[in-house]
């Protein structure tokens, strides 16, 4: 099937001054075939899409979400329901992630593989959502961000909690066997979790240089929740793919992270909610506290990042506490707040995610040949970042999903 788009302003994500008036678009079933400039629309197409009014970009890629959490006041722990509500809940989520524009999302740790089956079913066509790259079990040692702290009595360490070199060997090595596409490590403390402190690093050197192995040994992605300077050290020092939060670092962890190429996904917005939201929902003092100590510094983090040359990715943490899918673009205007500009935030959603993700060859911008991911809205985020927060047109792989 043949579509046109015609585009009002288009923002292929090729690059920040790459805007283009009255652009057609192309597509011939799931790929873009041409991009046209002031051209009329061919007479063989057999559906044209008026956006001449509105502002046209790829579809956006949110590196960092968790589809089985629902974004309330209490993190989401999968633990305690029933597998069939967390699946139905996760399929939602993964929804209303596509309905706001994040036509690809990666989800950094899900319970029971929720995940794995999510991207399964998506795939061959038996629900609707976004394109997804999943993780499985996020991996991480006793006590720390990825463990339960039920009482003794009623603890049973699960296989994603490993101590040794070996251990997080097996714990890749399973989440490899049911299919995820990348292993994701919890480095250092957490905000949400209770007992531990963001910025101390829990896994060892030797135990994340075992996983991160695993995981190249596979052909597979790594990614380290990781907020203190030590275990973002650790982590690059490994080889991880990228950095997830990073909120507790300081310039030696800048000037690694370039000198090695990792990738940063600083998800402001995690971080943001609970400070601006906790105390009125009766979250913890201890967790409002954490938030408050992790986003402290943020800001200056970021400008030396940008400053170095660190490549830097759009990812949100959506699904945890404050955090609710489909809602997650506040993150733009959170980035532009930092100081990024506008055109820079949405590069770092679209063509900076997709070579974070190994993706670059068919997503990320609008060109022939790619996949014909496009949103669009009815304002310029370029001159007024909210607009982001109001997609009104979503097409993922060339089927219109909203409109």
């Amino acid at each position: 099937m043949t579509k046109a788009i015609r585009c009002g302003l288009l923002f292929t994500g090729i690059s920040e001054d790459d805007i283009r008036e009255n652009a057609l678009i192309l597509v011939e079933n799931d790929k873009i075939t041409q991009i046209l400039n002031g051209a009329a629309p061919p007479d063989n197409i057999d559906e044209f899409i008026d956006l001449s009014d509105k502002f046209v970009m790829p579809g956006l890629i949110d590196c960092h979400v968790h589809t089985h959490m629902n974004g309330v006041k209490d993190d989401f722990n999968g633990e305690y329901h029933l597998m069939g509500a967390i699946a139905f809940d996760a399929m939602r989520h993964a929804r209303e992630d596509l309905d706001a524009g994040f036509t690809t999302i990666r989800d950094e740790g899900a319970t029971d593989f929720v995940d794995v089956a999510l991207r399964n079913e998506i795939e061959a066509g038996r629900i609707i959502g976004p394109r997804m790259l999943v993780s499985g079990w996020a991996l991480g040692p006793t006590g720390g961000h990825s463990d339960l702290h039920l009482m003794p009595q009623y603890y049973q360490s699960p296989l994603r909690i490993a101590d040794s070199p070996c251990a997080i060997r097996q714990a890749a090595r399973y989440n490899i066997k049911y299919g995820v596409d990348q292993i994701k490590l919890m480095v250092t403390g957490g905000v949400m979790s209770k007992g531990d402190a963001p910025g101390a690093q829990y896994m060892a050197d030797d135990e994340i240089l075992a996983a991160v192995e695993t995981a190249k040994m596979h052909g597979k992605l790594s990614s380290a929740h990781a907020h203190g300077a030590a275990g973002i050290k650790a982590a690059v020092r490994a080889g991880i793919t990228s950095i997830e939060h990073g909120m507790m670092m300081d310039e030696e962890c800048v000037r690694l992270m370039k000198e090695n190429g990792t990738y940063f996904v600083p998800t402001i917005i995690a971080a943001y909610q609970l400070v601006a939201h906790g105390k009125s929902v009766g979250l913890p003092d201890e967790t409002i506290e954490k938030a408050k100590l992790c986003l402290q510094h943020h800001k200056e983090h970021l400008r030396l990042c940008r400053e170095a040359g660190v490549k830097i990715a759009f990812g949100t943490d959506a699904g945890t506490s404050m955090n609710p899918h489909g809602k997650q673009a506040l993150e733009f205007q959170l980035m532009v707040d930092f100081g990024f500009r506008p055109g820079e935030a949405l590069l770092c959603a679209t063509q900076n995610a997709a070579d974070l993700l190994r993706m670059s060859d068919s997503i990320g911008s609008l060109e022939k040949g790619k996949m014909a991911d496009v949103i669009a809205m009815a304002r310029n985020p370029l001159t007024d970042i909210s607009a982001m927060q109001d997609v009104g047109f979503v097409m993922k792989a060339g089927a219109v999903i909203k409109s």
